[in-house]
């Protein structure tokens, strides 16, 4: 899951959770809800870390003009 996918979940989740009023039976639209903004908080600091850990390992580019 990558970082896009992590705000979107966040943000349907937000939407469920906060602005729809619109009940189904047999499912809590707020708990779906709160739900996906975990999963999405999740996948956003799994993503984050990855990214420093593969920027850790390269290390910083290098200047190709230095001798």
């Amino acid at each position: 899951m990558g970082i896009g996918t992590s705000i979107l979940l966040i943000a349907v989740g937000a939407i469920l959770k906060f602005a729809v009023t619109a009940s189904v039976s047999g499912v809590d639209l707020a708990t779906v809800g709160v739900i996906l903004m975990i999963v999405g908080i999740a996948g956003l600091l799994i993503s984050l870390f990855l990214i420093v850990q593969a920027r850790d390992r390269y290390g910083p580019p290098r200047d190709p003009y230095v001798p």
